[in-house]
């Protein structure tokens, strides 16, 4: 329930061939960044290049408050907020909201996704119309910094990385001041609750009420 094909459709972002290469999202962590210096330079005369390795598609819209550190591709039709800091290695899709004081860090963000309002979201993949809520942050480094484990029930899948944030399938919906914990996988069209700690595999489909607390959508 937690390899790419359980979570995203492919064909709603520039990375679907890149990551239909591996078997889990956050294998593709480490290449996040060569991908964008890969698909920049030919990504057309629809793009333009304000700054070295960075590639913002003339329809989007972004601030003159913003940063975009490169590498970086803002997709068409996205916006990005006053105040919004991309760190670098981001690739934005088509669509999208970069809200005031959103951060971003080594991510892809497929089409429609919306970090509208003070979120954090760092290495990290977040599927197609997935939306974080205001004040909800991916948290990708452990407070004992050792290396990250997806833990689904009893099953424990070692990932090698020390920073992992979250893996949000398609059309997730994360509430209000939650944080996501390294490591944390949300199966497609699941729900989570406002003011949220999660942690590992949340299935498809389903509410996160709490810790220990999750049910059937349908």
């Amino acid at each position: 329930m937690y390899t790419i094909h359980d979570l995203f459709d492919l064909t709603h972002t520039l990375a679907g061939d890149y990551l239909a290469r591996f078997t889990y999202p956050w294998e593709a962590l480490a290449g996040i960044s060569d991908l964008i210096l890969t698909l920049g330079p030919a990504l057309g005369a629809d793009y333009e290049s304000p700054a070295p390795d960075v590639w913002v598609h003339k329809t989007a819209r972004v601030a003159p408050t913003a940063f975009l550190g490169g590498p970086c591709i803002i997709g068409p039709d996205t916006e990005v907020r006053h105040g919004a800091f991309i760190r670098g290695s981001a690739l934005v899709g088509a669509g999208c909201v970069v809200g005031n004081s959103v951060e971003l860090k080594n991510v892809i963000l497929f089409d429609g996704v919306q970090t509208p309002h003070y979120n954090y979201v760092g290495d990290s993949i977040l599927g197609y119309k997935s939306h974080m809520g205001a004040g909800s942050v991916t948290s990708n480094v452990k407070s004992d910094k050792t290396l990250v484990v997806v833990k689904n029930g009893e099953e424990q899948v070692p990932t090698g990385l020390k920073k992992f944030g979250a893996m949000l399938g398609d059309r997730v919906e994360v509430g209000c001041g939650s944080v996501l914990n390294p490591g944390t996988v949300i199966g497609h069209d699941s729900n989570i609750y406002p003011l949220s700690s999660v942690r590992g595999v949340v299935p498809a489909g389903s509410i996160y009420k709490k810790q220990g607390e999750v049910v059937e959508k349908y």
